[in-house]
């Protein structure tokens, strides 16, 4: 006989367990501390089992039928109720396992194991921080494109427009990394191309003009500050290596018996090693730097302490002691500086030039033809603009040469 609400309701503990039988196998069984747990019991592949469908009065009379009735289903489809019940469970809990903020540690060692340089790293994980707050708990197959595009938008309502877009990269980073190793199917950034303000782009301030360059330089030699910090702005007027490089080279990559320097493939832009040719003057004040700079592993340590490197706010800063505003010059400017000085002077082989100042050619076709390191022509290159930059520190006549040669 079917089981009715009230002879539920007024079912007594005994002693032992006991069962109060419904219709089509399903029972509820009653235990003598008075928890009352719903049950069904079925045959799968000659055997008799059953299925836990839950406690009473949590699952009503009404929803433990329906439950029955959906196994059943599953059964004459010929799969195990308690089997498919058991996946689910522990797919579940994969889900809640699989949270943004998981993946995204995975990513971040993903990236270390890469041997991604530690800025790169850092950066991306400043980001993911970002987004951390509303989108760290939530499981990856559970964030949907507005939940992504909510996280922008706080970015994006600050001003900060280019962090925003940024953002948006790594998280959908993080996506198809979660894709990849089949823990989420879809990667939500996608459909929030154009949902952002495009930032405006600003090229880094940089001293062009000859006269001005000259200018900047004697200004440089005026300086009053730290004396390393003159050093390393000299440096990069000469070198014009990014300035994150110069910052956190170390006296192991210099070889100044041959006037190299040769940055390690983990810290340079490209994650390759770059070689730089050293000119006289650069290895001067590197000598001279040398002999202040104690028992520190870094050419330019902190003021704070000899076990980190330079800040990389203290260039611009000098800059700007200088007198010289973020929208007139700026440390990575010196790179501008060079490449169109030595490109107007058309004494070198763009390609000599390209290849000093570490870029990669983007034609594809090109790039597997030009692999050359033009090193003498970039020896006498560098040589020749440390040699161009004292004769415009001195206010000299600059000759305008308009012959291509390596001969400098």
């Amino acid at each position: 006989m079917p089981l009715s609400d009230a002879t539920i309701r007024n079912a007594k503990p005994l002693e032992k367990p006991y069962k109060l039988t419904d219709a089509g196998g399903l029972y509820l069984l009653v235990n003598p501390t008075g928890s009352r747990l719903w049950y069904w019991k079925y045959r799968h592949a000659g055997k008799e089992k059953k299925l836990a469908i839950g406690p009473y009065p949590i699952v009503t009379l009404a929803k433990a039928r329906e439950a029955r009735d959906t196994a059943r289903g599953l059964l004459l489809e010929g799969t195990d109720p308690s089997g498919h019940k058991r996946d689910a469970r522990r797919e579940a809990a994969l889900v809640a396992a699989n949270t943004f903020s998981v993946l995204a540690d995975e990513y971040l060692d993903k990236m270390r194991r890469e041997k991604k340089a530690k800025t790169t790293v850092g950066k991306v994980e400043w980001l993911l921080g970002l987004a951390r707050p509303e989108l760290g708990h939530r499981p990856m197959t559970e964030i949907r494109a507005p939940d992504v595009l909510s996280v922008l938008q706080r970015v994006e309502a600050k001003g900060h427009h280019e962090t925003a877009v940024r953002l948006r990269a790594t998280v959908g980073a993080v996506f198809r990394y979660a894709i990849a190793t089949a823990r989420a199917e879809v990667d939500p950034t996608q459909a929030l191309r154009g949902a952002l303000v495009r930032p405006q782009v600003t090229h880094r301030a940089a001293v062009t003009d000859e006269k001005e360059l000259g200018a900047l330089l004697r200004a440089i030699d005026d300086f009053t500050g730290q004396v390393t910090t003159k050093a390393a702005l000299n440096l990069l007027a000469i070198l014009f290596s990014r300035p994150g490089e110069l910052r956190m080279a170390e006296w192991s990559e210099f070889d100044f018996a041959k006037a190299i320097w040769a940055i390690p493939a983990h810290r340079a832009k490209m994650r390759r090693e770059h070689r730089i040719p050293l000119p006289r003057q650069a290895v001067e004040i590197l000598e001279d730097v040398r002999k202040i700079a104690g028992n520190s592993k870094f050419v330019f340590p902190s003021i704070r302490t000899i076990l980190r490197p330079l800040s990389e706010n203290t260039l611009n800063a000098a800059l700007r002691r200088l007198g010289y505003s973020k929208d007139e010059a700026t440390s990575h400017g010196f790179r501008a500086t060079a490449t169109t000085l030595l490109n107007e002077c058309g004494l070198w082989n763009p390609d000599a030039i390209e290849r000093q100042m570490a870029h990669v050619e983007k034609n594809a076709v090109r790039r597997a033809y030009a692999r050359g390191e033009y090193w003498d022509e970039r020896v006498k290159m560098m040589q020749w603009w440390a040699d161009h930059l004292d004769t415009l520190r001195k206010g000299g006549e600059v000759v305008e040469l308009r012959r291509r040669g390596g001969d400098g």
